[in-house]
């Protein structure tokens, strides 16, 4: 059942709506920005968080590194108090796999951080590669035109060919070649590449609004692409001998579509602070679970 509105006006405030929020997005959820180390935790175990802006929780109190929008709730965090260890927190809004062997603005290249006794390594990656950004500002951008059909759909897939499930193939060599150097900086390292949680409605129902403003038919497209890019991410864990780690399965029913109270993932204008399209508190939560879970079937 779509949850489409079609009160008077309601097209043209989401029409204005999607300017100003997709702005938001592109502002603070994948800004550049410096990083740093973030010990935390004091037991025996090293532990290293990599990853872009689903890791490091922009905008959720409290912010430790305003440059990287880097939060101490993040899921990083939470599963270093979880496992009691010592956490070096890179993660930073706006990385690419780039970033990971190249610097991001004055921070160091991200994999700088891993030394040879680091005993688990998550990796966050991959939505920024294919330009997450970008794509919800040109699908907000061209609701207006087809409210109600596919605007987004029609546009990437223009001349018989998906262009993001083109970007998603071309980013799985760079995730792969991510994994590897990894694994060659710190050999006895568990490796856990963690996907990306529900943002939309799984069941491909819409909640067109000023702070949701996707055309009906978009919705189920946004959502098998992210579904796509989760398996890619899946696949190249399990070829470079990484553990995958799903967040999606866990957050289905918390889409920015959910109630305020059940909502995992802020929509455009976020209810809870947290950057637009991100996880929340919540989110962060529900993404450490995932991960811990991950850890605990890695040691039976």
């Amino acid at each position: 059942m779509k949850r489409t509105l079609t009160r008077p006006g309601a097209r043209r405030r989401a029409a204005l709506g999607a300017a100003a929020l997709t702005g938001m997005v592109t502002l603070l959820g994948f800004g550049a920005g410096t990083a740093g180390a973030s010990p935390a935790g004091h037991g025996g175990r090293d532990h290293v968080a990599l990853g872009d802006s689903y890791a490091s929780g922009p905008l959720i109190p409290e912010q430790v590194d305003a440059a990287c929008l880097r939060s101490s709730r993040n899921y990083p965090s939470l599963v270093a108090a979880r496992t009691h260890a010592r956490l070096t927190d890179v993660s930073c809004s706006g990385a690419t796999t780039a970033e990971m062997t190249a610097p991001q603005g004055s921070a160091p290249a991200q994999l700088d951080a891993l030394e040879r006794g680091t005993d688990l390594v998550t990796l966050s990656i991959g939505g920024n590669d294919i330009g997450f950004s970008s794509v919800i500002a040109t699908c907000a951008g061209v609701t207006a035109s087809d409210p109600t059909g596919a605007p987004c759909r029609a546009h990437f897939t223009a001349g018989g060919h998906d262009q993001l499930a083109e970007r998603v193939a071309q980013t799985a060599p760079k995730v792969a070649d991510v994994i590897r150097g990894i694994h060659r900086r710190s050999p006895h390292a568990r490796v856990v590449v963690v996907g990306y949680p529900d943002l939309f409605p799984d069941d491909g129902s819409a909640c067109t609004s000023p702070s949701t403003p996707f055309a009906a038919g978009d919705f189920s497209y946004l959502r098998d692409t992210e579904k796509t890019l989760n398996a890619m991410l899946a696949t190249q864990a399990r070829k470079a001998g990484a553990r995958y780690a799903d967040t999606y399965t866990p957050t289905v029913g918390h889409d920015m579509c959910a109630p305020e109270g059940t909502r995992w993932i802020e929509s455009l204008a976020p209810a809870s602070p947290a950057a637009p399209a991100h996880p929340n508190a919540r989110g962060e939560e529900a993404m450490a679970g995932a991960v811990l879970r991950t850890v605990a079937r890695h040691h039976r």
